[in-house]
């Protein structure tokens, strides 16, 4: 199978790179290397500029005789280039030949504008989701969503997304026992839960440029696992409750609760991750108040219940537990309040 990644100058490398590796291991664990054809396109020189300082040298260009192509995917372009038409032109022509055929990222702009579209659903990265209404509101868009398969189109959010796509593709292929294989190896979920509008407490608290909006985060995530009132920690930062949640709300947009829920969510998924404490223990170190308000949190915002995503990281564990013995207990919900974007809460 022939899989063209088209690449605009200016690409999202990841789209480029995350589809490829998932494709190239794919057909690795299944052992035939022959079984993906993984070419890089481009849409004018050889040579691509990406995103990060990469480089790409693109193995056909769009103005290269015509192959059979079994899967096209256009990769996505941050900075927003002007549409050359006889891009637009290429697209018209190709996917009509091909068996299925999607975007990653603003891809989907590409895909648009050649009126490729039509009566589709599709989705991009939420950040582009305002342009893309704007100057499409007539095509069908799900700006929340990983990905998207409808009928031979599958889009794709963006960055990460992009191997979120691969993997249901090869699984479509090869079958679920190659794409757990790819998720084990490449230490990601074979489906993640949730939608893209998932993000970290930690991140969002870096987002406030208030010293004392900053302060009132600091006392909420160092102190998950105690009782928290709106009203006592606007009085601790000086400030009204009507006041503190108005400045909150403004800088943040979400109420004091909503991230204190977010955070303690963000906690109880890391000790779910890295631990095997009973979920009861979870709760409780985590500041919920029992265990059903936990497992409430967790089916509103994130889609599984706390049972369902520590099971959904057991290949992840079995993977720690191979290299590093067994997974070490944590005392407090204070010591799970440092970490990356790995885990992410939905808004």
């Amino acid at each position: 199978m022939r899989i063209v990644i088209l690449a605009p100058p200016g690409v999202q490398s990841l789209d480029v790179v995350g589809p490829a590796e998932v494709f190239w291991e794919a057909a690795r664990r299944y052992g035939d290397m022959s079984k993906y054809d993984i070419q890089v396109m481009s849409t004018g020189q050889p040579s691509i500029g990406g995103t990060g300082q990469l480089r790409f040298l693109a193995d056909r260009t769009i103005f290269d005789s015509d192959e059979p192509i079994h899967t096209l995917l256009v990769a996505g372009d941050p900075s927003f280039q002007a549409i050359d038409p006889r891009v637009i032109s290429w697209l018209r022509r190709r996917v009509p030949t091909v068996r299925r055929y999607g975007s990653i990222c603003t891809g989907v702009f590409l895909l648009a504008a050649a009126g490729l579209l039509e009566g589709k659903r599709v989705t991009t990265h939420w950040e582009c989701a305002p342009r893309f209404n704007k100057e499409y509101p007539q095509i069908e868009l799900e700006p929340d969503a990983i990905y998207i398969r409808d009928g031979k189109l599958i889009t794709a959010a963006g960055v990460t997304a992009g191997i979120d796509l691969a993997l249901a593709l090869v699984e479509e292929d090869l079958g679920r026992e190659v794409a757990l294989a790819v998720a084990r190896y490449m230490v990601i979920f074979v489906k993640r839960p949730g939608g893209q509008s998932q993000f970290s407490a930690h991140l969002v608290g870096q987002m406030s440029e208030t010293t004392f909006i900053q302060k009132a985060q600091a006392y909420m995530l160092e102190n998950l696992d105690q009782e928290l009132h709106v009203e006592a920690i606007a009085k601790k930062v000086g400030m009204s409750t009507r006041n503190f949640g108005r400045v909150f709300r403004t800088e943040l947009g979400m109420t004091p609760l909503d991230f204190i829920i977010a955070a303690r969510i963000d906690a109880a998924r890391r000790l779910l991750e890295d631990t095997n404490r009973p979920l009861q223990s979870v709760a409780k170190a985590s500041g919920f108040c029992d265990l059903g308000a936990m497992r409430r949190a967790f089916s509103k915002t994130i889609g599984v219940t706390p049972s369902e995503y520590r099971s959904r990281f057991q290949i992840l564990q079995d993977y720690k537990s191979a290299f590093r013995g067994p997974a070490t207990e944590l005392s407090g919900a204070s010591h799970v309040t440092d970490y990356g974007p790995k885990t992410a809460i939905a808004r």
